[in-house]
């Protein structure tokens, strides 16, 4: 079985300057690379967690479809926190938004700092292509 590495478009300049993909497949497993909350107009950090978790999940989404899948083939999510306690609340209400139903595992962990200073989250996901069909 191939790796194949999932860069969309827009994010190709990572992949030149920083050497990651922000996936990779093999079969029907998809590997998303951690997703922060970053606007891709501005390329700046949104403000406050709410805002960050939905640009995060976008990323996530969009990543996932340029993969040949969707947020209900997620099986696996991990999510990085800054403020794990305080923020914990606003990032699950945006996460219930995306992934409202079929839950996937779920590891959320507390850390002292993210890639740059103002980002609060980053999400990575395992994802299996045509598991979340029912």
């Amino acid at each position: 079985m191939k790796r194949q590495l999932i860069n969309p478009p827009h994010t190709q300049a990572l992949y030149e300057q920083l050497h990651f993909s922000q996936a990779a497949r093999a079969g029907d497993l998809i590997w998303v690379s951690g997703q922060v909350g970053i606007d891709r107009d501005t390329l700046r950090p949104a403000a406050g967690m709410e805002a960050q978790a939905r640009l995060a999940f976008e990323g996530v989404k969009n990543v996932l479809e340029a993969a040949g899948a969707g947020l209900a083939d997620i099986v696996e999510l991990t999510t990085f926190h800054t403020g794990l306690r305080g923020d914990m609340g606003e990032f699950t209400k945006v996460k219930d938004e995306y992934l409202p139903d079929r839950y996937p595992a779920w590891t959320a962990v507390g850390i002292t700092q993210l890639a740059r200073p103002e980002l609060l989250v980053e999400i990575r996901a395992v994802a299996m292509a045509g598991s979340g069909d029912g």
